[in-house]
């Protein structure tokens, strides 16, 4: 964590965004980002990117829309610099292709101010890639919202990347036609390009203006034999979950790993809380089990999830103690997502199921209390306040001393917005992922029932089995209950069943829009 600081002068950053999709940042561009007190950004640059801005910093940055003509926007930015601030000059693309930042540029470097210039992927090269045309050495690029030699513009030998908006196709489409393009020359007109809505329509010169007039926003439109052959390339809109939206019923800390995974099948996640975890109500319980951790009282701990793990590191932060404490004490977590928590803070477990990952698959493997080998006979369980008994019960019978602790409080978060409602109890939800029981009963009591036509998946058989409860059919359960293959599953399934044609293709749009 970077700690802002007035003692050194700061800097200015021109820094491209690239065409849409955050994962085309540049590993510099990600790094400004997060060193960012001051991001002046433009309107077009995309949200998934901003949200990256001051992870690094201390507190919020700043965010705030370039206003005025390039010379008010450098002034705007050389005193910022020069008051110690870290400054983002953030746009879409790449920044010296845009007039406006040359001219920001130009007027910043006449000055004292120390700048630097990030580029881009550009969106010319990027969205016919993302869209499967393979562009080759030879492609020329133009926006053909200004001046255009047609002519030239023609006699090009390989394929042609025009940069435009629905108003500019007629045009265009007419002029390399009567510059000796033949009319049915294909045409790739791709809309909201590397973006979770990016949408390709296949066409040619001669029906261009008709068939892509409706598509809004800035257009990347390909011309040429290459357009021939993306369906075979076509790797970004034919993903198995591409253009769903896809319920996640958990908290913004604990959906990251899901929702990357949905992103990487296409899908759009939509985090929706469904619990809120908040501190025992008496700290004293916790309290006991630190220092009996500390004076040798256990020889197990067992992590049921990483819930539990962060409760236990923060408590032992309030003691300024850290991973030294858990020496001489065995740690054993019921699934693999909960030890890769326990692995962050540098301490390898040694017991974790490979099969069923649940209480029950802990069960399976924990060993029984051997008064010989076994020097300590008592293990801490730091658990939810409505946990099940289960895994207590079991070590108990297995010989062990228990000693079991509210480590943190689930509650029930308060319902989403109207329009989420509204969508779960329609439909509008292409599928549902639920990781626990409680996800289930509680997405239910705080916004309803999903629709049938939402298909349920679920991570494993005590979450089925309380879907099934409340009604919900239940599509996918994967064989070994960890996020990834609960996401995995699901494209699988969606991918099988629109083989079968039980499904109808990625939903389309009528309008895309930037």
């Amino acid at each position: 964590m970077t700690t802002r600081t007035r003692n050194s002068s700061g800097r200015i950053a021109f820094v491209g965004s690239g065409p849409g999709d955050p994962g085309l940042l540049t590993v510099r561009a990600r790094e400004l980002l997060a060193r960012a007190e001051l991001v002046v950004t433009d309107p077009d640059v995309p949200a998934g990117v901003l949200e990256l801005a001051g992870s690094g910093v201390e507190g919020e940055p700043e965010v705030r829309p370039a206003v005025g003509d390039p010379a008010d926007v450098a002034k705007d930015l050389v005193t910022e610099a020069k008051a110690g601030r870290v400054v983002l000059r953030l746009v879409s693309g790449d920044p010296l292709t845009h007039s406006a930042l040359v001219a920001e540029a130009q007027a910043v470097a006449r000055t004292s101010a120390a700048f630097d210039v990030v580029p881009g992927v550009p969106a010319a090269t990027a969205v016919p890639a993302y869209a499967g045309i393979a562009l080759g050495a030879a492609h020329a690029v133009v926006d053909v919202r200004g001046e255009v030699d047609w002519a030239g513009l023609a006699r090009t030998p390989g394929p042609i990347v025009m940069l435009a908006s629905s108003s500019h196709l007629a045009e265009a489409a007419s002029a390399l036609v009567e510059h000796g393009l033949a009319a049915q020359t294909p045409v790739a007109v791709t809309a909201d390009g590397t973006g979770s809505g990016q949408r390709t329509l296949d066409t040619t010169l001669a029906s261009l203006a008709q068939d892509a007039g409706e598509i809004a926003g800035n257009l990347v439109v390909t011309v040429g034999q290459a357009v021939s052959g993306r369906t075979k390339l076509s790797w970004w809109e034919s993903r198995a979950l591409y253009g769903w939206r896809v319920l996640v019923p958990r908290t913004k800390d604990q959906a990251g790993e899901m929702s990357e995974r949905l992103r990487l099948h296409g899908a759009i996640p939509s985090e929706v809380p469904t619990i809120s975890v908040e501190p025992p109500r008496s700290p004293a319980q916790m309290e006991r089990s630190v220092k009996g951790l500390v004076d040798g009282r256990y020889q197990w701990l067992v992590f049921t999830s990483t819930n539990a793990v962060r409760a236990v590191w923060e408590k032992f932060a309030e003691f300024g103690l850290d991973a030294r404490a858990f020496s001489g004490v065995k740690i054993a977590c019921v699934g693999e997502s909960t030890a890769e928590k326990v692995r962050s803070f540098g301490i390898i477990p040694e017991l974790v199921p490979t099969g069923e990952q649940s209480s029950e698959g802990l069960l399976e493997v924990f060993p029984p209390y051997d008064d010989i080998l076994d020097p300590v006979d008592r293990v801490l369980l730091p658990r939810a306040d409505i946990a099940t008994e289960t895994l207590a019960a079991g070590l108990r019978e297995r010989g062990w001393e228990i000693d079991d602790v509210t480590a943190y409080r689930t509650v029930r978060a308060a319902p989403p917005p109207a329009e989420t409602r509204e969508m779960i109890k329609t439909g509008g939800f292409d599928a549902v992922c639920f990781t626990s029981s409680s996800t289930v009963r509680n997405l239910v009591g705080i916004a309803g029932k999903p629709h049938t036509r939402t298909l349920v998946a679920c991570i494993g058989p005590k979450t089925a089995e309380t879907a099934r409860e409340f009604g919900l059919r239940v599509d996918v359960q994967p064989e070994n209950p960890q996020i990834p293959t609960l996401v995995d599953a699901l494209a699988e399934h969606a991918a099988r069943l629109r083989a079968e044609g039980a499904l109808p293709p990625p939903r389309k749009t009528k309008r895309a829009r930037r």
